[in-house]
């Protein structure tokens, strides 16, 4: 049998409050108190959908610690680190922008990325194959010095920081395919040439002017930040075309040591705050994709950290696909119980123009790698 995939996740990070705003935006004004959209429950469903189909027996549970401050302080500033715990520890408010911290938010958010920073440590130390880290708040917004939509803390930079210097790593890849650009991510290895980052996304969607493909990394760094910005209304098939064609020739040039994944399921096509067509199949088939890179290149070692993915129905569905492709594992949901009604989607079926822009982004990376 082998090792087995490594689950993690922690009462706390449900209870983070982001308050009672409507999609991204506080009441108030013209816009009427709802559920905020990162809500814990389209988290908390990914754990509940787990237990009832009984597949969280197939994982192997690890409990996340709490990142330190002087963690936190390696990717972010003590002035950001020191508001986002004043603000936890009085009112709340905004750490950034559409960053909410919530009374009580601080030690979840240092959890959060502790529970990537312990993702790493199982997978490094070979308790487990690879790993799920079902976290939240979610990090990859998050820039050095603020929070950015719903990002407090960086929780995958983070964890490659610490596993550079625990593990004496010097190729970490990190591969974040949330509907939206990994900018914070993205700043924190921009001149680095240890950390390869490829963000996957939707054109011109969050945030506004970040994420093209002629962003390829500065100094050093050059070539080791791939973007791959896809139109809207790209479904698997474009998805799976732009790893297959753009990220495996880099992955094989780059050779990683561990490959961190930044997981939003956003990109699904039942998403309020993206535009894009995959199904929870696709997203099997993607992870598929990553793992078959990670065996090639790192003996496995794979850590995928859970970030956006805002159907409360339907990212449950998408996550429990990531998992099944991590553990090799099927579950009993044989079916996506949603897929009726997109199956006249055409999620698989790479339309020219998705083509031409993945084919961009090889041209301009051509100048770093060979495809």
């Amino acid at each position: 049998m082998g090792m087995k995939t490594g689950f993690l996740y922690d009462e706390s990070y449900f209870w983070h409050d982001t308050g009672n705003g409507a999609l991204f935006l506080p009441p108030g004004g013209w816009i009427e108190a709802d559920e905020h959209g990162e809500s814990p429950k389209s988290k908390r469903r990914v754990k509940n959908l787990l237990e009832r189909t009984k597949f969280i027996d197939e994982l192997h549970l690890i409990k996340p610690r709490p990142a330190t401050r002087e963690e936190v302080e390696q990717n972010h500033t003590r002035s950001y680190v020191e508001r986002v715990k004043q603000l936890s520890y009085t009112t709340g408010g905004d750490g950034g922008e559409l960053a909410l911290v919530g009374v009580g938010s601080y030690e979840i958010a240092l959890l959060s990325a502790g529970g990537a920073i312990s993702s790493v440590d199982a997978v490094m130390e070979g308790e487990v194959q690879n790993m799920y880290a079902l976290t939240r708040p979610p990090g990859h917004h998050a820039e050095r010095e603020m929070g950015m939509g719903f990002c407090l803390f960086n929780n995958v930079a983070i964890a490659a920081r610490h596993a550079r210097e625990k593990y004496g790593l010097k190729r970490i890849m990190i591969i974040d395919w949330d509907v939206h650009h990994g900018n914070g991510t993205e700043d924190s290895f921009y001149d680095d040439p240890e950390v390869l980052f490829v963000s996957l996304h939707q054109e011109f969607n969050f945030p506004p002017n970040r994420g093209y493909a002629e962003h390829v990394g500065e100094g050093e760094g050059r070539g080791y930040n791939v973007n791959i910005p896809l139109p809207a209304g790209t479904g698997n098939a474009g998805y799976l075309h732009a790893l297959e064609e753009a990220v495996v020739p880099i992955a094989d040039q780059f050779k990683p040591e561990l490959i961190l994944v930044s997981a939003g399921q956003d990109p699904s096509a039942f998403d309020p705050l993206g535009q894009m067509m995959m199904t929870a199949d696709g997203f099997g088939k993607m992870t598929s994709v990553v793992k078959k890179m990670a065996e090639k290149h790192c003996e496995g070692r794979l850590v995928a950290c859970h970030e956006g993915g805002y159907s409360p129905a339907y990212v449950p569905f998408c996550s429990l696909r990531v998992m099944e492709a991590l553990s090799g594992v099927q579950s009993k949901v044989t079916e996506d119980p949603y897929y009726g009604p997109l199956a006249g989607l055409p999620s698989d079926i790479l339309a020219s123009h998705q083509k031409k822009a993945v084919e961009h982004v090889i041209e301009v990376q051509s100048n770093y790698w060979n495809f």
